[in-house]
């Protein structure tokens, strides 16, 4: 870290009173992976990388290690150095005198950790940069809230913005404040479809602040839930017959000279300019392979189907909720794409990844927007390309896309697939409670 950028984080610790400081990392699911330091020792971690393990991105979601990832036994079990984000730095209100911080990661030679989630965005928004564009992003995200004790729905039905659910346990009239004391926005909260099924939307941020708020939301809230003897989940099927959770993502680029909303043009018909319009096709084009980043388990196959208020084909509309891209025309500074095709299981570097890295394909190759798609549904357009049905066939879809794969950089493909490839393996392997109770006694 520079200099003054050491000594403007120590600074900002000691005015809050700050006593430890955790230096996270994102893993390839988007969960925290930390370590707390004692403030007396960050400087020092802060000048020289604080030592953590190097294959932390090589682990499948039960930890496992992952082999043939080029980590691991491939690194000879390294140590990575991590170095904070000032610009990330946020004070946990639910503990007493402690900060968080976000960090990228080096490996002894100075490489830097080319898999991490948190850096491949970071390079597309550089990316972006270049080209004349700063990145404006939110997330939006449905959970679940849980008994940990049972695992199940604090209430049942549909009960969509009812006011006696929005606050329906203590924890709940917790909640907002406690976000917005630890930096995170909120603009709304309410309960939706799904009994005990809740969204909490919080403001867009610029470049990577818009990714580590999302990071720390969806963690935050997990970890919050968790002392209150709840879970959080943001599973994307998690029951049956009940609506998935999503994560929607909100788009939009302005340029850096004129600080000018770049998806705008009020003299044109629909108000959206030629950069508008060649971002929304590279996200189109690239709708298949962007399915793994933005939905990265099994499980959430079961989301994107028709009718489940969640896009199952690649297509554009104005205000169509049932596309893969609404498109928001105002006519002024709120025009913004809303790529709806995401589950709340992503992981929020690498869905914005997705997104921003096809939408600048689009945009570098001047792409022209094909026609919108007056009905979205598979049901109602034939037409349309489906999105791949399962994880298998959306990893094969991320393979055949060269420029995209070039986008995300070889190295974070390289340990993505590998990753997913083994999850997928244990799941294949995996005897469900429904083949048992199916075929146990017929055959």
């Amino acid at each position: 870290m520079a200099e003054n950028a050491v000594s403007g984080l120590m600074a900002a610790l000691e005015k809050h009173g700050t006593e430890y400081l955790r230096f996270e990392m994102a893993d390839m699911a988007g969960v925290s992976r930390s370590k707390t330091v004692p403030v007396d020792k960050v400087e020092s971690y802060a000048r020289n990388g604080l030592n953590f393990y190097g294959g932390v991105l090589g682990l499948d979601t039960a930890s496992n290690v992952v082999p043939a990832s080029g980590l691991h036994g491939d690194r000879s079990y390294a140590d990575q150095a991590l170095f904070p984000d000032p610009g990330s730095l946020r004070f946990i209100p639910w503990l007493e005198n402690t900060a968080s911080v976000a960090c990228l990661g080096f490996w002894e030679d100075g490489e830097p950790q080319r898999a991490a989630p948190r850096w491949v965005l970071s390079e597309l928004v550089r990316r972006a940069n270049a080209l004349g564009y700063d990145v404006m992003m939110g997330h939006e995200y449905e959970y679940y809230l849980l008994s940990a004790e049972t695992r199940q729905p604090l209430f049942s039905g549909i009960h969509i913005f009812h006011t006696v659910r929005n606050h329906y346990a203590p924890f709940l009239d917790r909640l907002v404040p406690t976000l917005r004391a630890y930096g995170v926005d909120v603009i709304t909260h309410n309960c939706e479809y799904g009994g005990s099924q809740f969204e909490t939307v919080f403001g867009a941020g610029m470049n990577m602040a818009a990714a580590d708020k999302a990071f720390a939301f969806k963690n935050g809230m997990k970890e919050i839930a968790h002392r209150n003897g709840l879970i959080a989940s943001f599973m994307a099927k998690p029951f049956a017959g009940q609506s998935g959770s999503g994560c929607h993502l909100h788009v939009s680029l302005w340029d850096r000279k004129s600080g000018r909303n770049a998806f705008l043009d009020a003299e044109t018909p629909d108000k959206l300019s030629a950069t508008a319009h060649s971002f929304i096709e590279g996200v189109l084009a690239h709708g298949p392979a962007i399915m793994p980043l933005a939905n990265p388990t099994p499980n959430c196959y079961h989301r994107v189907k028709p009718y489940t208020f969640a896009p199952s084909n690649v297509s554009w509309g104005f205000q169509d909720r049932s596309a893969m891209v609404r498109v928001k025309a105002s006519g002024d500074d709120r025009t913004h794409i809303e790529m709806r095709a995401g589950s709340a299981a992503s992981n929020p570097y690498l869905l914005a990844s997705a997104v921003l890295a096809a939408g600048l394909l689009g945009i570098e190759s001047k792409a022209g927007l094909r026609e919108q798609s007056r009905a979205t549904t598979s049901e109602d357009n034939a037409a349309l390309e489906k999105f791949p049905q399962t994880l298998d066939a959306a990893l094969d879809a991320l393979e055949r896309d060269e420029a995209f794969r070039q986008a995300l950089g070889a190295e974070f493909v390289k340990v993505f697939t590998a990753v997913k490839r083994f999850e997928l393996a244990r799941f294949h392997a995996h005897v469900s409670d429904w083949e048992v109770n199916e075929y146990l006694e017929l055959y």
